[in-house]
């Protein structure tokens, strides 16, 4: 723990944001650093609450160790403190940018609404010890001999290959994209987390002997077979990246769009990339100085807000079918588990307006071209509301509903037959394996990530990889050190 009456005389801080007004000029990220002491005042906060549900598995899926590198920070020992953390979670620069948090929804002062700033602190942890040299290559000492293949360099591939990697396999890495990343470079953007931090990864686990091959479409460029011939284990990340169907009239329009292409083309300008991109659409989609409607009420409808205000965007319009949530939940109802209340990103503050109770009924537009999205009110079954229907103008409208698994037309076609897989209660298909061994119904062949559970959060991803290596080194070697 940290300063044992800190929680009583330290006010909750967090990083500030630039104004609105500013950010929305610019990708870059926006967020203003707290300085060392404001950060170890922040870590001093930490009480000794008896059973830390921050770090349980409401919490943090990683398991972070909270209290103790709250208490290192505290006092002023960062070396430590990101060893602690790097004990628990690979990328911390990641999770410390864009998890939303659950570990704060946990915290015991949350009770109290004053929860410990532990998503800032995990940060600063982070970047102080790449500031300080803290993080270098750590390659083995001792080479096994194996030879494993991950397919995806998203979190869950690319924490997996760090810890197979670290556990003496030759490991290689295979992504459809001209960069590593997965959706943590093309999905999230650039004023969310800039991409810089994915390349000081990459370039660290380059050190520590782990190959990668970028641009190549796994089931398309090298067959699957191939892998499982050439390798002693191969491990499947390929996330959820099919955009969940709508199954709204007037889809066909111009103008409308899912929301992932919109954001992979961003984030390759940004990147100074070419935007042609293997399973997404190619061709240009700009916001300026148009109305812009999103249908959907997640993150990734947030991203597109944001990014359709950086672009330009005359008026953006975002539409959820549930119900307004309150202000503040009942804690003693749902603490320590994540709430159902109002929030805000920062996308939304730079000027969203946000649609509660609304369905989205169908796209209208004239010769071919979206000129307006028509809506209505629904009731606590989401079922229309006869005569509360009405139109928004839009130019633009984005579908970000979530998805419903990998790709279709690569790994999963050419393993047709063989490999197992589930269709949840939503229509999402996913991988079949457990989370002890990680194994698919195909011999020498694992897999982890969204790709098994589903569409999830980073810091999800980040612990299957990490848990699907150490299977996958037991499986090889017989017994194994990593973690789980």
């Amino acid at each position: 723990m940290g300063k044992v009456t800190g929680f009583l005389e330290i006010d909750r801080q967090v990083a500030k944001y630039q104004p609105a007004s500013d950010r929305i000029r610019h990708f870059r990220e926006f967020t203003i650093p707290m300085s060392d002491q404001e950060v170890q005042k922040q870590a001093a906060r930490c009480m000794d609450c008896g059973i830390p549900y921050c770090h349980g598995p409401t919490g943090c899926p990683v398991h972070n160790q909270i209290p103790d590198w709250n208490d290192l920070v505290y006092n002023n020992n960062w070396e430590a403190a990101i060893q602690n953390l790097h004990s628990t979670n690979n990328f911390p620069e990641f999770t410390g940018r864009v998890c939303p948090a659950p570990c704060e929804e946990a915290c015991t002062l949350n009770l109290e609404d004053t929860p410990v700033a532990i998503k800032t602190v995990e940060q600063a942890i982070a970047d102080k010890a790449y500031e300080l040299g803290f993080i270098r290559p750590q390659p083995a000492t001792v080479h096994t001999g194996k030879k494993v293949a991950i397919i995806g360099s998203g979190p869950a591939g690319m924490a997996a290959a760090q810890q197979l990697g670290r556990a003496g396999h030759e490991v290689h890495v295979y992504e459809r994209e001209s960069k590593a990343g997965g959706l943590l470079r093309y999905g999230i953007p650039d004023f969310k987390m800039e991409k810089n931090f994915i390349d000081r990864r990459v370039e660290q686990m380059k050190g520590e002997g782990v190959t990668f091959h970028c641009g190549v479409n796994v089931g398309v460029d090298v067959k699957v077979e191939q892998l499982l011939a050439d390798h002693d284990a191969v491990l499947y990340c390929g996330g959820s990246e099919t955009p969940r169907e709508a199954g709204i009239p007037g889809i066909e329009f111009s103008g409308v769009h899912d929301a992932m292409p919109y954001l992979v083309q961003q984030n390759k300008r940004v990147g100074r990339e070419n935007i042609d991109s293997v399973g997404w659409a190619s061709d240009p989609i700009l916001a300026g100085a148009k109305h812009v409607v999103v249908v959907g009420g997640g993150d990734t409808a947030s991203d597109c807000v944001g990014t359709a205000f950086r672009q330009g965007a005359v008026k953006v319009t975002q539409l959820d079918i549930r119900p307004q949530p309150p202000e503040k939940e009942d804690k003693l109802a749902v603490w320590p588990f994540w709430a159902t209340k109002m929030r805000t990103s920062s996308s939304q503050a730079e000027g969203a307006i946000r649609e509660f109770q609304v369905a989205t009924l169908e796209f209208v537009g004239e010769d071919g071209v979206l000129t307006g999205v028509k809506c209505c009110e629904v009731d606590e079954r989401r079922k229309p509301i006869a005569g509360t229907e009405f139109i928004i103008k839009a130019d633009l409208a984005f579908i970000a509903i979530g998805f419903s698994g990998p790709f279709k037309d690569s790994v999963l076609k050419e393993l047709d037959g063989k490999l197992t897989l589930n269709t949840d209660r939503r229509g999402s298909t996913n991988v079949v394996a457990n989370d002890k061994d990680y194994k698919t119904s195909v011999d020498k062949f694992w897999t982890a990530g969204d790709v098994r559970r589903g569409q999830s959060l980073v810091v999800w991803a980040i612990r299957e990889g990490r848990q699907a290596a150490r299977a996958i080194d037991e499986a090889l070697m017989g017994s194994t050190v990593l973690p789980r």
